[in-house]
């Protein structure tokens, strides 16, 4: 069993940035693959960014190419996500998962365990 808490969202103007963290609780963590999911108003979710157990492969959403980067920390158990250039089009709720597999994926059905997730507000 894994327990996802995410924090670091909040408002921010457009142009900024916000690094939102997740923690896992769980002696598996490095075994897990680890992505972040957004919802926004009135749309699906949709994936963000992941990354497999060791950190060495990541994946990125093109709408956040080149200004989103994924990490993650084994030894504290947690998983980071930096966003800088924000756009209000960013603004959503984001969500940790996490997956028994060393690969990443980007489908959501692939990933059995989830945060509460933390609301992302950029203004223009």
């Amino acid at each position: 069993q894994v327990q996802l808490v995410e924090s670091g969202g909040g408002l921010v103007q457009a142009g900024g940035s916000l690094r939102l963290s997740c923690a896992a609780s769980g002696r598996t963590f490095s075994r897990y693959a680890l992505a972040w999911f957004r919802r926004a108003p009135g749309k699906e979710r949709e994936p963000v960014s992941a990354i497999n157990w060791s950190g060495e492969t990541t994946y990125y959403a093109d709408s956040v190419k080149g200004r989103f980067t994924i990490s993650r920390d084994n030894a504290k158990n947690t998983v980071y996500l930096q966003m800088n250039s924000l756009k209000p089009e960013d603004t959503a709720v984001y969500y940790c998962a996490a997956s028994p597999s060393s690969y990443y994926y980007a489908q959501a059905n692939r990933y059995n365990y989830w945060g509460q997730g933390t609301q992302v507000t950029v203004s223009s």
